[in-house]
Order: structure tokens, then C-alpha cells, then sequence
């Protein structure tokens, strides 16, 4: 989907077109966010790091920079290098990043899954916040099937390999949505039902 590899059968278009490359509109956020991120780079350098083969003015590169670190809460701590941050802070600097290249996309490729607990529900509702905001699409890879219900619109639930597309669900939970609220909601429920007996058929049975 990001065309980084090609497509074994069918294709994605993006606005029309075929994607055969990584397209300049779709920006991909990885799973391993720390190894996504330049050490020796400041957090700040690291987010600049999306904007330098762009034609930009050394001015406008620094606002786009500033203004993303303060959408993921990151502005007093430019200056800091990965290594002094948390899993999540590193996270949102990759979240960051994606934002600074204002790409109609973001590609995310299951990346709160080794984030504990209450990191990760604060980044869910990051995400859920920037969507609204900035009415990006959002392609988001997961296995946690109450993070799929929690954050999507839509749930396309596919077979293990080889990976087939089983159904689409839509999903109709109401926003704003909230961790404890949003999960004792009847929809979430029936939802989060759906997707365990469609992931349930396609599981081997002794």
C-alpha cells in the first residue's frame, strides 16, 4: 500500500493514480519507532529531517517543525536526543514528523504495540485528536482488536497468510470517543464481537 513492495495482485490509487513508488501524499509511521529515529539528531533535527528534500525556506522549515512538536506536546524538549526520551515521547516525534510533511496519508504500521498501557491510550487519543484536526486519513495497522474498533471508521479484518480481506465493518461509534466511556458503549461491543468471530474463522482448529 505505501509502494514500497509490489503488489502481488490488484493496485492502490491514490488520487487517481497508480502507485508504483512510494507516493509523495502517504507518509508511513513504523512499528519500531526508535529505530526510525536518527540518534545523533536532535528531536528537532529529526523532525527537520521530513522536510529537507523539500523546497522550503529555512524559516518556514523551522515553523513547520515548531508547530508540530507543540501538536504532540514536545516543544520544551527540541533539544533532547532519543536516547533521553521514553518510548512514547519517541513515538510522538516520529507522529511529529509524519505531520511536519503534511501528506494527505499516514500509513501506520501497528505503532503504539510495544508501548505500555497508559502510553499507548494516551497516543490512541492523540491520534483520534489529530484526525479530527487535521482530517488526515489514517491507515492504521493493528492486532488489537479493541484498538481497531477504538480508532477506526472503518475495519478491514483480513486472513493470515496468505492475507486476504475476510470483510469490511463499519463502525459507527460517535466522536469524541473516550477510553472508558467508548469501551462500555453497546456498539463497541457488538463491533469488538464482529471482528473476534470473523478472526475466529480463519484460525485453525484442533
Amino acid at each position: 500500500m505505501g509502494g514500497l513492495r509490489r503488489a502481488s495482485e490488484g493496485e492502490v490509487l491514490v488520487e487517481g493514480r497508480r502507485v508504483t513508488g512510494p507516493p509523495p501524499e502517504l507518509v508511513v509511521l513504523f512499528q519500531q519507532y526508535g529505530k526510525s529515529l536518527l540518534p545523533w539528531r536532535t528531536v528537532e533535527g529529526n523532525v527537520s529531517l521530513a522536510l529537507e528534500n523539500l523546497d522550503l525556506a529555512t524559516d518556514e522549515r523551522r515553523r513547520r517543525v515548531a508547530r508540530n512538536l507543540a501538536v504532540v506536546g514536545l516543544t520544551t524538549f527540541e533539544g533532547y536526543h532519543p536516547y533521553q526520551l521514553s518510548g512514547g515521547m519517541q513515538q510522538r516525534v516520529a507522529i511529529a514528523r509524519a505531520l511536519a510533511r503534511q501528506s494527505d496519508i499516514l500509513l501506520m504500521d501497528e505503532p503504539f504495540s510495544s508501548l505500555d498501557a497508559m502510553t499507548r491510550a494516551g497516543l490512541q487519543d492523540l491520534l483520534l485528536g489529530l484526525w479530527r484536526d487535521f482530517k488526515k486519513t489514517v491507515v492504521f495497522v493493528t492486532h488489537d482488536v479493541e484498538e481497531a474498533v477504538y480508532l477506526s471508521t472503518s475495519i478491514a479484518v483480513l486472513s493470515a497468510r496468505p492475507g486476504r480481506l475476510i470483510e469490511t465493518i463499519p463502525n459507527d461509534l460517535p466522536h469524541p470517543r473516550d477510553q472508558l466511556a467508548t469501551r462500555e458503549d453497546p456498539r463497541f461491543l457488538r463491533c469488538r464481537r464482529r471482528v473476534h468471530e470473523l478472526i475466529g474463522r480463519t484460525m485453525p482448529h484442533a
